[in-house]
């Protein structure tokens, strides 16, 4: 026992493969993390652990639903915005109305129909 911790102290190769291995580790994960295979390995990985979550019941692997907020909270927020102006926009709107409900509808169907037959007219 002895022997072999004296030859890991005085034999040091490993500890610069160690590095070395790391760094080049490092360096590839790096390049590899917006090409199109990183995204096609990770959307893998993400249903291998979807799929052991559901299988075993591991709740320790469920996301939170809100988490893209945590992340980009200028967009959450521009979101949170646009929602907000599209509520006043429907509150503001007039609701959806039967056009036998226009109390001119009449009016507006004769109208409809007159231009219809001067445009009929026209083609024809």
């Amino acid at each position: 026992m002895w022997e072999m911790i004296e030859r890991m102290a005085s034999d040091r190769l490993w500890i610069y493969t160690a590095l070395a291995g790391s760094i080049f580790g490092a360096l590839f994960l790096a390049w590899i993390r917006d090409t199109r295979i990183a995204l096609w390995v990770w959307g893998k990985w993400d249903m291998l652990l979807d799929t052991l979550r559901d299988r075993f019941g591991w709740t320790w692997f469920n996301q939170d639903p809100d988490a893209w907020r945590k992340v980009n909270p200028n967009i959450a927020r521009k979101i949170d915005e646009l929602e907000e102006r599209l509520c006043k926009c429907a509150e503001m709107a007039h609701p959806p109305k039967d056009l036998d409900e226009f109390e001119q509808w009449g009016e507006l169907d004769a109208r409809i129909k007159k231009l219809e037959g001067k445009r009929n007219a026209k083609i024809n």
